[in-house]
């Protein structure tokens, strides 16, 4: 590290800090020549992750993109801007950890479809209408009635288990 104001190269840290959010350590340091303080971040430098569309095109992944999804699909359901959040750190986070530098569209997609299918069936229908493309009414009958037989065998498989 040069010094900014003499451009020496050899310094000493006085001090060290992490952020609030732990993504960043700040450093006082001071020059061995002309003994002026500065001051330093470190961060951790991330490879980021690209999305490869259906069309063979890549770009970076950019979570604004799925929050803006799960925002028009929860417009007017008892979800919060900060369950919103959440979703979206979580599924970030799954995406992360499970591809290393390229994730295919359809893959997010997914995981976004499951993770509403948990949270909430409207907003999962609404969310599954636009990625799935629906060319017609039958086509999107045939998803909302896999998801109500889901729901009845997911119901008759706990009174099954209440039962015992």
């Amino acid at each position: 590290m040069k010094c900014p104001f003499c451009g020496h190269g050899e310094d000493k840290v006085v001090d060290s800090r992490e952020s609030d959010e732990n993504d960043y350590i700040r450093r006082r340091r001071e020059c061995l020549k002309c003994e002026r303080r500065y001051t330093t971040y470190e961060r951790i430098e991330s490879i980021p992750l690209m999305v490869v569309k259906k069309d063979g095109r890549r770009q970076p992944f950019d979570r604004k993109k799925i929050l803006l999804g799960l925002t028009k699909a929860c417009e007017k359901r008892p979800i919060s801007m900060e369950q919103l959040e959440e979703l979206t750190d979580t599924i970030e986070r799954t995406l992360q950890n499970k591809f290393e530098k390229e994730v295919m569209s359809r893959e997010i997609g997914t995981e976004v479809m499951k993770r509403l299918h948990a949270m909430d069936d409207v907003a999962y229908v609404r969310f599954a209408s636009v990625y799935h493309q629906f060319r017609d009414l039958n086509e999107f009958m045939d998803e909302v009635k896999d998801l109500i037989t889901n729901r009845k065998n997911n119901k008759q498989g706990a009174t099954k288990k209440e039962d015992r």
